[in-house]
């Protein structure tokens, strides 16, 4: 195969790994703590051993990226034991919203009349979580605080994106800074989480393998494949490829679990998801027009 088709089958294959967390989270009895704690433990020392690049470039600046970062791998984690899979997933991708309100304060770039359509849609996808009540269920005790974490996680995954351009861009930046920030922020994460997460006891076989499957392979691996591909081909592609997480991670949720988002959750993911491919497309035309 072509660089080009490797690449999008490696991002393909990352976006299938990351959307499998909500419903290996679930089925893990640990709690939320605990799988936090050995999801990112695992999750670095695999990306540490795996990616070479992943053990140069370390400054300042990775350990102030890992901050966001690792908030992002606890609240995912604590949002999933909450509330559904799906509202999870859909509230962490309001991300660009965030990234656009953000833009003119960090990065001197200005809104357009376009991006203010943008972020009315995703407003009002954001909205429509909210509107109605889940009532709770055994795979989603708590669906408004795990709506507000997912919510949370949101903006601290904004933050990071933000975080991985400004490391990634600067002159002189080692290829492989964003991989050292993985390692760092799940390194974070998971010192963060200890204390909590002590003492790890009653763990069945299948609940340790679960978790070594979401820090080697959910994490890791999924990380390493994005990282390989994300040279070979245009953001656009990348962004529309990776739309694979949220839209198959409410599925294992509800092939392993049964688990049925609410119909304001579909109709916020929906609107959500929607907006954001119809902005990749749109920015992709319009630098295509510029160059």
């Amino acid at each position: 195969m072509d660089t080009k088709t490797t690449a999008r089958l490696k991002l393909v294959s990352a976006a299938l790994l990351f959307s499998t967390g909500g419903a290996a989270i679930k089925s893990a009895s640990f709690t939320s703590w605990q799988v936090a704690c050995l999801r990112s433990g695992l999750a670095a020392l695999t990306v540490f051993i795996l990616a070479p690049s992943a053990r140069r470039g370390w400054t300042w600046r990775t350990c102030v990226v890992s901050i966001t970062y690792s908030a992002t791998l606890v609240l995912f984690v604590l949002a999933n034991k909450l509330t559904t899979s799906a509202s999870t997933i859909f509230l962490q991708s309001t991300a660009p919203l965030y990234l656009l309100l953000l833009s003119p304060l960090l990065l001197r770039e200005k809104i357009t009349r376009e991006d203010l359509y943008f972020m009315l849609a995703v407003g009002a996808g954001f909205s429509l979580f909210f509107l109605g009540t889940e009532p709770p269920v055994a795979t989603a005790p708590n669906p408004f605080l795990g709506n507000l974490l997912a919510a949370l996680s949101g903006v601290t995954w904004a933050f990071t994106m933000l975080g991985f351009r400004w490391i990634s861009t600067r002159a002189g930046a080692e290829p492989g800074a964003a991989q050292s920030v993985v390692v760092a922020g799940n390194l974070m994460a998971f010192l963060v989480c200890l204390p909590m997460a002590y003492p790890i006891v009653g763990g069945t076989l299948g609940d340790w393998a679960i978790v070594g499957y979401l820090g080697i392979f959910q994490i890791g691996v999924a990380y390493i494949f994005v990282s390989g591909a994300i040279r070979e081909i245009s953001a656009l592609e990348a962004s529309v490829l990776l739309l694979v997480e949220p839209a198959f991670n409410p599925l294992w949720s509800w092939l392993v679990h049964g688990e049925k988002p609410g119909v304001w959750s579909l109709a916020g993911g929906m609107v959500i998801l929607l907006a954001t491919t119809f902005k990749a497309v749109y920015d992709n035309r319009r630098s295509l027009k510029r160059a």
